[in-house]
């Protein structure tokens, strides 16, 4: 069977998953979702390797690929470059748990999917017959630029331009950026915040004449954000490693639920863990954990959801985030409704605010969970995370880490998602620690490892020595521009 994906916004455009992948987002700005959750032998995927997990679960979505492209893809990308860690998960204390999702080449959760994506839209473009150049532009708020500069650089067809907000990255996420290889890749700080690096990008895939444009020259616009189903499919994966580990060291029994907590901005890590649940995985509570950008809880307090309120800059920047693109997707499958997702959606555009109905709010409350930490809160769980259990986290793991502890029910398992080396954020997390932190980067790299006898990944030490390559500022008007500049 032929699975098809229509858009949240308008359930007429139907497309195959190679449409989905290469288009990346529907053409009135709706983001695609498949018909049907796809139901599987979960006992059976339980028992599977990591790469052999990963296609069978993408494989069950991805219907017009072939299956042997699948198999091989995921091996090639789940083997060395995760370094026997994919999905790895480690106990904490008791019955909780982190899920380590940062053992990539770019130390971040991203890199499942970035390290997948850029094979299923070569190969996508091969299924629809397709030989144009493929623009892909992407905001960022720290973690998904480096993932799809290094997912997608010299990547045959492919152009790719990261957009990050200036100041709004940890150092060491900018110089990722700013010293990227690769003769198809480039990098601009914008001035303002992610959303408005988000919102600048969204305006150019939504802008008719630049499409035109940029067709003339055979060039196609794609995206390597969470708006995209293709990076939505991987991630599903690692919500059904960590069952299977938790079985495997027999700390449950086949069908016991285990709750998730999700530090998110974005919401594309935590609404992977619906899909799963969906597929038919025990999953109990998905926690959603928030900074003080914490829009999320709100939303899933009061039904309302507020983007304009103040933005904070917090220590955990990769969810500084005010406008969580991957919610309309949830909000799609809870009220079965395209008009009233595309009403949500104009009243956001329009008046910066929504509220769902209560039904579709308590229908979303039967499996989301919620609680916000503030920054006091994290450095103290990063501390306390440390001196209690030996586990050094970074700032976004601490986020959930607080908000999974409010949370923890008696009896269930608690799997926290952690997103990011400690290594990336250095000196927030030397401060946490009770340190004095240095202002340069590298040196509190050096004094965290020494201070704890961990190790900073080798890619993250290295990049002391490399040189800058990219150190342009623009407006988020000059976006546009940028997309303009393209010649195929």
């Amino acid at each position: 069977m032929t699975m098809q994906f229509f858009s949240t916004r308008d359930q007429n455009r139907k497309v195959t998953s190679s449409q989905a992948i290469a288009q990346g987002l529907s053409d009135e700005g709706g983001l695609f979702v498949p018909e049907s959750f796809p139901q599987v032998d979960v006992k059976a995927l339980c028992g599977l390797d990591y790469p052999a997990l990963a296609a069978a679960v993408v494989r069950e979505y991805l219907t017009d690929y072939d299956p042997a492209f699948l198999t091989e893809a995921t091996r090639s990308t789940y083997g060395a470059a995760f370094g026997g860690k994919a999905g790895y998960l480690a106990p904490v204390e008791g019955d909780t748990y982190a899920l380590e999702l940062w053992h990539g080449p770019t130390c971040a959760f991203k890199d499942y999917a970035l390290q997948l994506m850029p094979k299923l839209l070569v190969e996508a473009k091969k299924n629809l017959g397709r030989t144009e150049k493929t623009l892909i532009l992407v905001a960022t708020s720290g973690d998904t630029g480096k993932a799809a500069l290094d997912g997608y650089h010299d990547i045959p067809g492919v152009e790719i331009a990261v957009f990050y907000p200036t100041g709004g990255t940890s150092e060491i996420q900018r110089l990722q950026m700013a010293t990227q290889e690769g003769a198809n890749v480039a990098v601009y700080a914008v001035r303002g915040n992610f959303d408005d690096a988000q919102t600048g990008v969204k305006k150019v895939f939504g802008d008719k004449a630049i499409a035109a444009e940029l067709e003339k020259r055979n060039i196609r616009l794609s995206s390597a954000n969470s708006i995209n189903w293709g990076r939505l499919v991987p991630q599903i994966v690692y919500y059904f490693a960590a069952y299977a580990q938790l079985l495997k060291a027999g700390k449950i029994t086949f069908g016991d639920e285990v709750d998730f907590c999700v530090p998110t901005g974005n919401f594309g890590d935590i609404l992977a863990g619906y899909y799963a649940k969906q597929m038919g995985l025990p999953v109990g509570k998905l926690v959603c954990a928030s900074n003080e950008n914490n829009v999320l809880t709100d939303f899933l307090t009061t039904g309302t959801y507020t983007a304009k309120r103040e933005f904070f800059k917090t220590t955990s920047p990769s969810m500084d985030i005010l406008v969580s693109s991957n919610l309309e997707r949830l909000l799609y499958h809870v009220t079965g409704s395209d008009a009233e997702v595309a009403g949500f959606m104009q009243q956001l555009a329009a008046t910066g605010s929504y509220t769902v109905r209560p039904e579709t709010l308590a229908a979303i409350q039967e499996t989301f969970s919620c609680g916000w930490s503030s920054e006091a809160e994290v450095a103290g769980e990063i501390r306390s995370r440390y001196e209690k259990d030996g586990y050094l986290c970074d700032t976004h793991t601490a986020v959930a880490f607080h908000v999974a502890a409010q949370k923890k029910r008696q009896g269930v398992p608690m799997v926290v998602l952690s997103t990011a080396s400690p290594f990336k954020f250095p000196r927030s997390v030397l401060s946490a620690l009770g340190k004095a932190a240095p202002e340069n980067d590298f040196e509190a790299m050096q004094q965290l490892e020494a201070a704890t006898g961990h190790a900073a990944p080798a890619s993250l030490a290295a990049l002391r020595s490399k040189p800058e390559r990219f150190d342009t500022v623009i407006a988020p008007a000059q976006i546009a521009e940028v997309a303009l500049g393209y010649q195929a």
